[in-house]
């Protein structure tokens, strides 16, 4: 075997193991996720790369739906099999619409959207934050 085989295996073996860690460690080492193809068939928890988050990091996606990827079901466009997830520069979670019960906020959750840090007030919050007073309050941080 050559090095370019054992780096190509290593680095395989890399994914497998960072598909097992919890979302935040994941954003630790992001470069190591591989990066989303067309024509590929994905099974539901793998997590993939797909472009850049605000800060220029790789954007990392958990599959939620078993699928085959096609040119036009890019992760960013069809939230229905690819669930975005990351951090704010602060450390907070990046709102991102829920596609059902498997990934609404629970109450107390606190997400970053559009630049501001809210809370959610009710379990199984799919609503964005700020529409409504009734599911989010802006978070000023622990009172």
């Amino acid at each position: 075997m050559n090095r370019l085989q054992a780096a190509e295996q290593l680095r395989r073996a890399l994914q497998i193991y960072a598909n097992t860690l919890p979302e935040e460690q994941a954003l630790e080492v992001a470069t190591v996720y591989p990066v989303w193809e067309a024509g590929r068939a994905y099974a539901v928890g793998e997590i993939l790369s797909y472009g850049t988050n605000s800060v220029g990091d790789p954007q990392l996606y958990k599959v939620v739906q078993a699928h085959t990827s096609q040119e036009d079901w890019t992760p960013d466009s069809v939230p229905a099999l690819y669930d975005a997830f990351g951090l704010d520069d602060e450390g907070y979670p990046v709102w991102s619409q829920p596609t059902g019960a498997h990934d609404a906020y629970n109450t107390g959750d606190i997400v970053s959207y559009n630049g501001t840090l809210y809370q959610s007030l009710i379990d199984g919050n799919t609503t964005v934050p700020g529409s409504d007073p009734r599911w989010w309050e802006i978070w000023e941080g622990s009172q």
